[in-house]
């Protein structure tokens, strides 16, 4: 049933516990209903027993999909009338997007999210990622047209991802049942029941609010009290006066039976997004995110899912003096491997977006996710282009290979819906006190964490780059093509000429190649087709109020050139400036960013790399370049991709054991020769400022 349809059939009486006809319209609302109704489509059919489903199975997973354009459903702009996910669903966009080489399109979250007061729906307050219901949202489109957009995908052999986000829901219907003690709701959520004569202990709700988070000294007196397990290793989004803890009290609240309840509740995140309780005796969690799953993969037709936030699953008291263990829990591993088997029961695959450590990374990667988003990777490419330095990101790229956590499990990524990351935890956290060899010395992870984070802040923001902006502790609100220019040095995006342009061109197809030439799934964005510079601060003033800056890296984008004179998107997004045009301007031209990019994705299809492995990361003897080494591509082929993250050009020797010796070798991207592996394993390689090759291997 559509929301709309719901949510406007609204009952009769007061809108509070009191009111059965209230509390059954909240009920039929519900999140936790919908899996039970869609459950229902599943249980006892041979349906779930067709695929295999314990172990995740990366390299099938990448075969399938090997490319991906991740669509923001709040920026892409349409034609006049048309939704975003018709749009989506265009037949014309999946033929432009397969001539590219890109095979999969990862929708974004497009159900409804946000929260509910009485009867009124709210909006959302994280980009859509507060989930309240498996409808779709209207704003995005329809049911019909999701499924339709899965069949045209089809139709080009072509993959549609969906997102579900098992660690948080919005304040929906579930929330506001388990704020009245209704059933198993209650159990849905990490929420504490205080008792009345502790009502003393919780902040006073401020009037048009319907919770309040709890200070340092509250929650240490509720901990104290035996009610919650206190501090947590960490406070995402932390904001003095806003957000001092992950723990936030309800007013009070009315159930069924009369009783009002005031209760604590945990959020790793916003204020507005209630954390799930994955080991409550109902199980309520499990049933609820297991039925949004089924409801994507088996009602509207997706191949694939994200897990959204998944390494917060887990929440256990720490030893005394010491925060509660809420990363890296076993209890995240177990909820993934249950959510990931569902979804490989039903044929598709799922992947992890998850900020935690490479340990953390390659364990739950065992049994959950098939494919994990390349945090590692991420803030280091981005730090070796903004530094002419590839040091850092040879050190990540050593401990995820050191550490087996395989590239080609790994989804390698330009700009997303969120900032440039630069919380390192694996070096902030978990490895604090080891000791890196970094730049000749040897320096602690805690010590390193702050240098890389101060260098990105440097050579991006301020005055070196005031388009972008520094996002709470997380990173760095930009757009690919903003990086680029803040670390070329160009501080006013309105005084571009056509030769900086040229030269942003080329930097973004540096990094583009960065992560495509490696084994894993490339993704890219609108933004990144498009070359989209950030949105002024002023143009969406009212999305910065709570100091939430990503909003400015999501402007409106028109990838086919169907609304020319739109100055947003339906989602409301003011368009942003685009440095590259539209798909059909790019394709036309041989030297534009998108042909470019085709031609790189073309060689990276003809030599196997996506599905190859990475078995190298050599010593170089350029700081600005790196060097990558893949056997077992296409023919079990050797190749080998060499990247100069500098301005200048250089002659650097790439020096490798599995470099076949004696073999001719040419430069995949040119079809020129480069020269003959010598007996020591090496050859010579010349380079422009931010240029990069490709070297394929034929033995003579």
């Amino acid at each position: 049933m559509e929301s709309t349809e719901w949510s406007d059939r609204r009952p009769d009486g007061p809108y509070t516990g009191a009111n059965p006809a209230y509390v059954d319209w909240l009920v039929d609302g519900s999140m936790l209903e919908s899996a039970r109704r869609v459950g229902t489509r599943f249980t006892g059919t041979g349906t779930v027993w067709q695929y295999p489903f314990a172990t995740p199975n990366p390299r099938a997973a990448v075969a399938k999909a090997p490319v991906w354009f991740t669509a923001y459903p709040s920026s892409m702009i349409t034609r006049e009338g048309e939704s975003f996910l018709a749009a989506l669903g265009d037949d014309e966009l999946w033929a432009t997007l397969a001539s590219i080489g890109i095979r999969a399109v990862h929708t974004g979250p497009v159900k409804r999210a946000g929260g509910i007061t009485g009867v009124e729906l709210t909006p959302s307050i994280d980009g859509h990622f507060d989930r309240i219901s498996t409808d779709i949202d209207p704003a995005f489109g329809t049911v019909d047209e999701f499924r339709s957009m899965s069949q045209v995908a089809q139709a080009h052999g072509g993959t549609v991802i969906d997102d579900i986000v098992p660690a948080h829901t919005g304040k929906g219907p579930d929330f506001r049942l388990a704020e009245m003690g209704v059933g198993d709701y209650p159990g849905i959520f990490h929420m504490v029941e205080i008792a009345p004569e502790h009502w003393p202990l919780l902040p006073e709700i401020p009037p048009g609010a319907d919770s309040r988070n709890l200070d340092e000294a509250q929650e240490a007196a509720l901990t104290e009290a035996g009610y919650i397990v206190g501090p947590l290793q960490r406070v995402i989004f932390g904001d003095p006066g806003v957000k001092d803890t992950n723990w936030s009290a309800t007013a009070a609240v009315e159930g069924p039976d009369g009783v009002s309840r005031r209760w604590v509740y945990l959020h790793y995140f916003k204020e507005g997004q209630p954390s799930l309780n994955w080991l409550d005796p109902t199980f309520a969690a499990a049933r609820l995110v297991v039925g949004d799953a089924l409801h994507s993969i088996g009602v509207l037709g997706a191949s694939a899912l994200r897990l959204d936030a998944n390494g917060f699953l887990g929440v256990e008291k720490g030893a005394p003096g010491r925060p509660a263990w809420s990363e890296g829990h076993p209890l995240s591993i177990a909820a993934n491997q249950l959510v990931a088997s569902m979804v490989r029961k039903l044929g598709g695959f799922t992947f992890q977006e998850l900020n935690l450590t490479v340990d953390d990374i390659r364990t739950m990667g065992a049994a959950g996710a098939d494919l994990s988003y390349d945090f590692v990777n991420r803030p280091a490419y981005h730090h070796a282009l903004a530094t002419g330095d590839t040091a850092f990101l040879r050190l990540t790229l050593t401990l995820a290979l050191r550490a087996g956590v395989s590239t080609g499990s790994l989804i390698h990524a330009l700009q997303n819906h969120d900032e440039v990351t630069y919380e390192l935890v694996h070096f902030a956290d978990l490895h604090r006190d080891d000791l890196f060899d970094y730049r000749g010395e040897q320096v602690r992870g805690a010590d390193l964490a702050v240098r890389i984070r101060g260098e990105l802040i440097d050579t991006l923001t301020g005055a070196a780059g005031p388009y972008n902006a520094i996002f709470t502790t997380n990173g760095i609100s930009s757009t690919t093509a903003s990086v680029v220019c803040a670390a070329l040095g160009l501080r006013d995006l309105d005084a571009l000429t056509d030769d900086d342009v040229a030269a942003v061109r080329r930097a973004h197809l540096l990094l583009a190649a960065f992560n495509a030439l490696q084994p894993g799934v490339f993704a890219l964005s609108g933004w990144d087709l498009t070359g989209m510079l950030p949105v002024s601060r002023g143009s969406v003033a009212p999305l910065l109020a709570d100091g939430d800056t990503r909003w400015i890296h999501r402007g409106g984008y028109d990838l086919l050139g169907h609304a020319p004179d739109a100055l947003a998107s339906a989602g409301g997004m003011p368009r942003g400036r685009s440095l590259y045009g539209t798909l059909p301007d790019q394709l036309a031209d041989p030297d534009s960013f998108v042909s470019r990019l085709r031609d790189i994705l073309a060689v990276r299809d003809r030599l196997g790399l996506a599905t190859g492995r990475q078995v190298d990361v050599p010593d170089v003897d350029h700081p600005g370049v790196l060097v990558m080494v893949h056997d077992q591509c296409a023919d079990e082929a050797t190749t080998a991709t060499v990247l100069n993250v500098g301005p200048a050009p250089v002659t650097t020797v790439v020096r490798s054991a599995h470099l076949p010796v004696g073999a001719q070798v040419r430069d995949e991207l040119t079809g020129m020769p480069v020269g003959i592996v010598a007996a020591d394993g090496s050859v010579s390689v010349h380079l422009d400022g931010h240029g990069m090759a490709c070297l394929g291997f034929t033995q003579r």
